[in-house]
């Protein structure tokens, strides 16, 4: 049975925008939340963790279960400070028009509402075996980078248990220079995306020099409306992406769609079931001179590492009654449990240093070149569930 979370919100939340960042003397022992209200925008968090009574083991996430920072072991009298960097946003936003400045909204799903991702505050979450917190610290940042993210429920913040996308852990290996504002949600298409306002909302959020990551085609390919498929609407779709981010400044970044656990009558080797639409991706890139990383061929060669059985431990296949009210196995080969999602996550990253993207000059000290044929061992990955669990499967396949 999982442990679900002590709920701990601040009464901070309540102060206005003008008392809403600076330092907060906290005394926390436990898992716990701690929110304030603040504006959109990128805030340098420094927490102190440790305890002055006891040895202490602290995990921080943000928001709908980001990592930011990781298994942090204190002795005794050790107080330690972390910092990091958090994107807020909510879907509002002021958008210029013919007819002067008017305010847009992203079109959020119905369950995207009740996301932390989309609300008024900037929420943290103090997890681990033993969490300590006794400081913190909010400013607000305008000197990181700011990376982007536009994808599907491969990429997204995923707001509940049992469930994880590559998008909410890979902050956890940057430090306090850059940003990850993940916009992704599940069962979009790069259309949806777009129709949806997400672009827009990136658009009046970065600077020149930021970067927009874009990974598409598990629910593009199910599209099937005149001129839909990989050659025609998906192409015309990622060069709207490519032009408006370009225009803006900013730099733009293809991640092919990660493989379905889908295995050959073997049982040896993944079957491709994106028919076209990595090619079509590698195509545009190559044309508009895009970077890319190839998460296709690179999840490919980690399910195929693990193999047939232990590639389960990957994605959310658990058995009955592994979570309260469960009553039914989960068998997903599509969605990552966190294990993947920090795999696919490292990926991720070192797709970036492959690639020389200057962005992985903000990396944190202690980031090591990762192989997807030499994944992390499963069985010695830690994760602390958070409070919010949700059996039901993400939108998408």
């Amino acid at each position: 049975m999982k442990k679900a979370l002590t709920l701990l919100v601040s009464c901070l939340a309540m102060l206005t925008a003008m008392a809403q960042t600076g330092s907060f003397d906290v005394n926390i022992n436990s898992a716990s939340y701690f929110s304030v209200q603040v504006p959109d925008g990128n805030y340098r968090i420094t927490v102190t963790v440790g305890s002055k009574k006891r040895k202490a083991e602290t995990v921080v996430r943000a928001e709908s279960r980001r990592l930011m920072v990781e298994d942090v072991k204190t002795a005794r009298g050790q107080l330690i400070d972390c910092s990091f960097i958090v994107n807020k946003r909510s879907p509002r936003f002021l958008m210029t028009a013919k007819d002067g400045i008017r305010e847009e909204t992203v079109r959020l799903k119905d369950r995207e509402k009740s996301y932390l991702n989309w609300d008024d505050s900037l929420t943290l979450e103090f997890n681990g075996p033993a969490p300590a917190v006794s400081r913190i610290r909010i400013e607000p940042d305008t000197t990181a980078t700011t990376i982007f993210l536009c994808g599907n429920s491969t990429v997204v913040d995923q707001n509940a248990e049992p469930w994880a996308s590559w998008g909410q852990m890979i902050p956890r290996w940057f430090d306090s220079r850059v940003a990850v504002s993940n916009h992704a949600e599940s069962g979009l298409t790069a259309r949806s995306f777009l129709a949806g306002n997400r672009l827009e909302k990136i658009l009046t959020m970065m600077r020149p020099g930021d970067y927009v990551v874009c990974e598409f085609g598990h629910n593009d390919e199910k599209e099937h409306l005149p001129g839909d498929g990989a050659w025609y609407h998906y192409v015309y779709n990622l060069k709207v992406f490519v032009d408006k981010v370009r225009q803006a400044g900013g730099h733009i970044i293809f991640c092919t769609p990660t493989q379905r656990r889908f295995w050959q009558d073997d049982n040896q080797h993944i079957k491709d079931t994106h028919g076209d639409f990595p090619a079509a991706m590698r195509s545009v890139a190559e044309r508009e001179n895009v970077p890319i990383i190839d998460l296709n061929e690179k999840t490919r060669t980690f399910f195929e590492t693990l193999g047939y059985e232990d590639s389960k431990r990957a994605l959310v296949h658990y058995p009955a009654n592994t979570y309260p009210g469960q009553d039914q196995p989960l068998a997903d080969n599509t969605h990552f449990n966190p294990y993947g999602a920090y795999e696919v996550a490292k990926m991720v990253v070192q797709g970036m240093i492959d690639l020389n993207l200057p962005v992985v000059n903000g990396l944190r000290d202690d980031w090591k070149p990762f192989d997807p044929a030499h994944p992390d061992d499963f069985n010695l990955f830690r994760w602390y569930d958070a409070i919010s669990l949700d059996t039901r499967k993400p939108d998408g396949n």
